[in-house]
Order: structure tokens, then sequence, then C-alpha cells
């Protein structure tokens, strides 16, 4: 197997337009292409799946320890002909300004990858050599394949960029990719358009392609990929196996589409059977749940669906005083509470498990990794667990946040004192954090033992009545 890391100059430089376009063009090649997301994203991922046909993993070195990052990496890619790692922001840009933890240049590093590095060159000459030695000279550790000039305005600018890497820099430069209107990616609040409510059409997957291999030569760039060997031994997290399944509800459809597989698969390893449900499109829950998980994603764009649905909320509230362990985190925390205000300021009501009313806003509320220790004993682990995640929304929290006590310390770049996260109602516990189970395992079997315990009450309390 065959890989590489995309990485570029900052978020924007056309990243993912070029992963996209080099996946694309390698699939039509007939070769099987495993995708990769440096850093938190949910969106890039999916249209990454949509080019492929593969499903795209994250790979975080903040999140996720190096060893389970390396363990995702090779079970996943081992099967493949080639790995695709699109990379997060700036090629040195991670959690903080002082470490290259959680950046693209970590993980390459820790995958053993040489970079592809993305520039944008649009009015840009001779200056683009000083930019690209830069990058060159700052990690002697980092092994570049080439530069790409992304959104060059023909050939002739492409012979200058050229003839000003003569002499200044290492690295070849491998082509140029014209600035193509017809297939730039519309962004959203994640950064970008989720792939189901904004698909890549199959006319703009091959035109990324087309333009791909009319300006790069693919099989120089194959040729100078590295073989990477799968390793069977490569380290895996350990997991502890329970055989007494439970029931999960999981909601999933365009409202609520974001979560980690990783998540989902540790439920799995933990004991749950995942049964996939639509507050969308059913007005009743699946049969014989003993837990429910609402992951991310745009409550606020369904808010008037989702408050119509009004005998489903009724029974997931019904079933949060029943004492059902319940998990939500950013917009499926949003559509626990009370009620969701849009930007046009109106009101819907949502399923009031939490007495909270959650406000959207045209511009960024909260942004950036954080680190959750458990300040009390909760649905997903006891007090002092310590998991790592992420947290980006337009939305904050209102009315009602001083009725309940907060089950999380948040340790982030803006995360601090004072703020309130983490709330838990019976056995319901949301947050506006998504939570990387990976960085901490157990808390996918805490889970699942809290649904156990549920489960076990409800049969004493038929066995009694």
């Amino acid at each position: 197997m065959k890989g590489l890391v995309i990485a570029g100059t900052s978020s924007g430089c056309g990243k993912t337009t070029v992963a996209l376009g080099l996946m694309s063009a390698l699939v039509r090649r007939g070769l099987r292409t495993a995708p990769f997301k440096v850093g938190p994203d949910f969106i890039d991922p999916g249209h990454h799946t949509r080019v492929t046909g593969a499903a795209s993993r994250n790979l975080d070195g903040w999140m996720l320890s190096r060893d389970t990052n390396l363990a995702c990496f090779k079970k996943r890619a081992g099967s493949f002909d080639v790995a695709v790692v699109e990379g997060v922001m700036g090629l040195f840009d991670g959690y903080d300004g002082r470490s290259e933890d959680g950046s693209t240049a970590q993980m390459a590093k820790w995958l053993n990858l040489p970079v592809l590095f993305v520039v944008d060159a649009k009015s840009m000459a001779r200056s683009a050599a000083a930019l690209v030695q830069g990058f060159e000279r700052f990690d002697e550790d980092l092994r570049f394949i080439g530069v790409l000039f992304n959104r060059i305005g023909g050939s002739r600018h492409l012979d200058f960029l050229k003839q000003a890497l003569e002499g200044a820099v290492r690295m070849p430069c491998l082509g140029g990719f014209p600035r193509e209107e017809g297939i730039e990616i519309p962004e959203r609040h994640l950064g970008l358009f989720t792939s189901q409510d904004h698909p890549l059409t199959d006319g703009a997957v091959n035109l990324l392609a087309e333009k791909i291999e009319a300006n790069i030569d693919i099989e120089s760039l194959l040729s100078r990929m590295p073989e990477v060997a799968p390793d069977e031994t490569a380290p895996t997290p350990p997991i502890t196996v329970d055989s007494d399944s439970v029931r999960m509800g999981i909601a999933r459809d365009r409202a609520f589409c974001f979560y980690y597989p990783e998540n989902l698969e540790l439920l799995e390893a933990s004991g749950a059977k995942l049964v996939f449900f639509s507050p969308l499109e059913e007005d009743r829950l699946p049969e014989g749940l003993g837990g429910l998980y609402f992951g991310g994603g745009y409550p606020e764009l369904f808010a008037e669906r989702l408050s119509k649905q009004k005998r489903l909320r009724g029974e997931i509230l019904e079933k949060v005083r029943s004492g059902m362990p319940v998990y939500g985190e950013c917009g499926g925390f949003m559509y626990l509470c009370n009620s969701l205000i849009d930007t046009g300021g109106i009101r819907y009501e949502m399923a009031g498990c939490f007495p909270f009313v959650t406000r959207m806003f045209p511009r960024l509320k909260s942004l950036g990794y954080r680190q959750v220790t458990l300040s009390r004993d909760t649905v997903i682990g006891k007090s002092g667990q310590v998991i790592r995640g992420h947290e980006f929304h337009y939305s904050e929290l209102a009315a009602g946040t001083h009725e309940i006590e907060t089950a999380y310390r948040i340790n982030g770049r803006s995360g601090g004192a004072g703020v309130h996260e983490g709330f838990q109602v019976n056995r319901c516990l949301g947050s506006y954090i998504h939570l990387h189970f990976g960085s901490c395992p157990e808390t996918a079997r805490h889970f699942l033992q809290s649904c156990r315990a549920y489960g076990r009450e409800r049969k004493n309390h038929r066995e009694a009545g």
C-alpha cells in the first residue's frame, strides 16, 4: 500500500478540493483508496466517502493517543492500494502555538508518510518560493513529496512559480491546479456543507478528477509515494466486552448526522446493539431500548419538523423521567432542551428534558478542543474520569442554566472556570462538546453499564408490580 498526507499553508488554501480530486482520480484508475481526515471535523470525511466509496476516518493527535491513531490507520488502510490523508488548517497548526499536538505535521510523522504541500498561489509568484522554503525548513523531520500550487492563473503563472523554486527548495513542483469556480465547495457552520445536505454531484466529482489528471502527473506522484506495509502488530486499545447486550437507540438522519464511528464501534464492543431511528421521520421510539444517543448535527435547520413530532418528543421525555440513560451532544443536546430559537427569533418546542432554551446566532459562539474532567458521577463515567473532544457551535444556552449543577470541568484553549457545561437530569446527560470515546474507551463501557442498571431496575419494577 502507498500513502501520502495532503497539507497546506492554512485553512482555505484548497486542501479539500485537491484531496477530493486526487481521491477521485485514483479511484478512476481502479485503485482502492482509503481516505482519512486529520482533526475533529465531521464534514470532510463525508465528502471523502462520497468520492471513494470507502468510509473515511478521523485521525487526531490531540484527542487520541499515538497508538490509537496508528491502530485506526493500520486497521482501515491495510486492505487498500493507496491511503490519502487530508490535513487540517495549516501544516503546523494544532492545539496551541507551542507544540505540534493535533497538527498535520505530527500525524505525518506518526504515520511515516510524506507530505504533498498545497499552496494558494493566487496573486503570488517569486514570493511563493520564500513561503515554501520556510515550511520546508521549519521541521527537518518531515518528508515532502512535492508542492502543488492551487488557483494558478495559467501556464505562464505556473512557469514563474517553478522558476522561483529552482535552487530555493528541495521539494519539486508537481503541478498547478487552476481555479475552477464550478467545483468550489460551499461553506457552512462546521466549515463545509455536509455531504447529505449539499452532495457532490457525479459531474463535480468527475470534473475534480479531470482537473487533477490534466494538471498533475499522477503516475509520477504514485511513484514518489512510499510503500506502507500493513502492520499486523499495530496496537489496539483494550476493550472490555460484555455479552449482556443492550438495545441502544441512535438518532441518525439529516438533523443528527455527526458521530465518530469509533464511538459507535466502542459501544457495540461493549455490548450495545445499535438501533438507528430518525426523529425527523418517525413518531415513535424503537421498541425495547435500554438507552438513547443523540449526536450532533443541524437541528436548527429542521426545527419546525422536529417540533411537530409531538408524540416522539413526549415519549423521549417520558423515558428520561423513567431513568433511561440518554446522552446528547451539541445538536443532540439542543434537541433535548426545552426549546430552540432560530436566528429569525422563531421559537420551536423541543424534547424538554433539560429546562434550557438554546438560541442560534449568525456568528460562531464557541470553537476549540476541550478536555473534560467529570466533576460528578454521570451515565458515561465516574467523577474524575477524563475525556477529550471538541466544540464548534453557533448557538448558546439562553435561559435556565442556573437550575442544574454542571457535570463537567472543562480544560481547553477557551473553556475554563465559570463555563456551564455538562448537565445531567436523572440519567440524561447533555453537552455542547463532541466527545471522542476513543480518548477514553471506558466511556462506552460505563454508558452500557448505566443502561444495564436501568434495565434491571425496570425488570424489578415490573416483577414487583
